[in-house]
């Protein structure tokens, strides 16, 4: 049988960043699973949007998702690693599973996973304790990007108001991020850290239309202003005619390098 591994812990506390050094550490088959955790007052979960999972299989191009009728066959693998992510606010109050609650629980019945190792951050010496914060209230606030393409300079100028307090105190955020030339980033902000990460992802869109992948964003802190934010994104998005302008100068001048 392959392993099955669950990482758990608060927005923020470097769970994808650790799944993914995992995932690449791994030589063989690979899983990856994101599971949303026990419901806490006052503490709003962030949206499961599809941005972990996607970053992951960009970084990872062999992984698989345990439904899918090959992760079925990886655990069976001996060499197949399952990797379950659980957005977790506490450490769990029972050992194994049944710490996490039901809907974790029936969740990992369902598709006949059985952990091997439960690791939760800012208990287990295993994972890093510096971005692990611990939350008395959290309010979580999201917005599909699909087919949307940013204005550079929009971005760098919204993403810095964004974490600089403009739309309400935001202690997590991150988003996939289209440009006009093809390229898309993964931009990830926590509190705890001096700066934000701009990653961009190794697959690239054609510079033709609008993307057709996952592009969101979640945000998550106190006293949000979803309108502003709303507002300002709306602000920065490229309008179907400017966007043609700018991916046909973009055409031509990879026609001309190549000539």
């Amino acid at each position: 049988m392959g392993q099955v591994c669950l990482i758990s812990g608060p927005p923020g506390c470097g769970k994808t960043t650790w799944a993914l050094q995992r995932l690449q550490q791994h030589q063989g088959p690979c899983a990856y699973l994101r599971l949303e955790g026990e419901k806490t007052a006052g503490l709003e979960q962030g949206e499961d949007s599809g941005i972990d999972l996607t970053w992951l299989k960009d970084q990872v191009p062999r992984l698989e998702e345990p439904a899918t009728a090959n992760a079925t066959d990886l655990k069976q693998d001996n060499d197949g690693l399952t990797l379950i992510e659980v957005q977790q606010f506490h450490p769990p109050s029972k050992e194994g599973v049944e710490g996490l609650g039901d809907d974790v629980r029936s969740k990992l019945e369902a598709l006949q996973l059985h952990p091997d190792q439960l690791l939760h951050f800012g208990r287990d010496p295993e994972l890093p304790a510096k971005d692990t914060l611990e939350f008395s209230k959290l309010e979580a606030w999201h917005t599909s990007l699909s087919g949307c393409v940013w204005d550079p300079n929009s971005l760098s100028s919204f993403w810095f108001e964004l974490v600089n307090g403009a739309y309400g105190d935001v202690y997590r955020a991150k988003g996939l991020m289209n440009l006009p030339d093809g390229r898309a980033f993964f931009c990830n902000w926590m509190v705890s850290q001096e700066s934000s990460q701009f990653l961009p992802l190794d697959a690239t869109a054609p510079t033709k239309g609008r993307p057709c992948r996952t592009s969101e964003l979640v945000v998550q802190g106190k006293a949000l202003n979803p309108e502003g934010i709303q507002a300002t994104i709306n602000d920065c998005l490229l309008a179907d005619d400017v966007l043609a302008m700018q991916q046909q100068q973009l055409q031509q001048q990879q026609l001309t390098s190549q000539g």
